[in-house]
């Protein structure tokens, strides 16, 4: 019974954080930090299960990682974020509202379609970008970091490069007239499924949920060690299935996390990565110069 209702938590927080924005008043909705006070409250939530049903001790989160992870967090929700607004979605609605375009029947939707709309949209976006950076190699650079975590944890989400965290942060949602309200709940909605899909929670879905959404299942497989070919697979961040509908779904688990030696990489490290190819040759060239 513990069990069983430890699967449902998923699904239940889906369902909570929708609950929540579609009744919320409109006061609340207009208030600006709102969503990211939701999502880091369902963010800590998901980090305390770890504590009460954890997964595998090997993922056991330790003061280091905690750390670590937070500044990643910190880094999402401030200097990303605000990277994001400046240079992509505030162009885009400058460029939307310079074209006249305009699609006020988007916001005539019943909520819960909205919802799904910005939800498909932003993970078709994802997927292809995540898809993408595991085949090419300037793009596989800025994600290999996020490869490099050795365990799963709620907020592992966050953590990579910049560069590649500023990419996957794209959509073009910015163009269309969505109320705030579903909007916001289909971010958080996908952030909650995130979380979930890198947690070291003991939770698995019904099959009906994870059918749709990614789990700590799928997720775990795409993080495997066993190597670089077995993690192109499962690229859906939060919505497995698109990964379903164009061939790159695996079905398995996998405990044990990382790439190429399995070096846990230090926020510098994670930084530098994808120009530590031009760093080493300058190295080289001042040790002959």
């Amino acid at each position: 019974m513990k069990q069983a209702l430890f699967n449902l938590l998923p699904p239940a927080t889906v369902a909570a954080i929708l609950a929540f924005w579609a009744f919320a008043p409109a006061e609340w909705v207009d208030k600006w930090w709102m969503i990211t006070a939701v999502g880091l409250v369902a963010l800590t939530f998901v980090q305390l299960m770890e504590f009460v049903a954890e997964r595998h001790v090997g993922w056991r989160i330790n003061r280091q990682e905690f750390l670590t992870d937070l500044f990643y967090v910190l880094l999402g929700i401030t200097a990303i974020s605000w990277a994001s607004d400046t240079f992509a979605n505030g162009p885009m609605g400058e460029a939307k509202e310079a074209m006249g375009l305009a699609t006020p029947w988007i916001a005539e939707l019943p909520f819960l379609v909205q919802v799904a709309i910005v939800m498909l949209l932003v993970e078709f976006g994802q997927y292809w970008m995540h898809r993408w950076m595991h085949n090419n190699g300037f793009l596989w650079s800025t994600h290999a970091p996020h490869h490099h975590i050795t365990q799963l944890n709620a907020m592992k989400g966050y953590v990579g490069n910049p560069i590649e965290l500023f990419l996957i942060s794209l959509s073009v949602i910015a163009l269309l007239d969505f109320d705030k309200a579903p909007m916001f709940a289909a971010f958080n909605s996908l952030g909650a499924i995130s979380y979930y899909a890198h947690a070291n929670v003991r939770a698995d879905p019904p099959k009906w949920f994870s059918f749709f959404f990614t789990t700590i299942q799928h997720h775990s497989l795409h993080h495997t060690a066993e190597s670089f070919e077995d993690t192109r697979c499962n690229y859906g961040n939060c919505i497995i299935l698109f990964d379903r509908m164009f061939g790159t779904f695996r079905e398995g688990e996998s405990a044990i996390a990382g790439q190429d030696d399995r070096k846990r990489l230090s926020i510098l490290e994670q930084f530098l990565f994808p120009f530590q190819p031009w760093i080493e040759r300058r190295r080289a060239r001042q040790g002959t110069g």
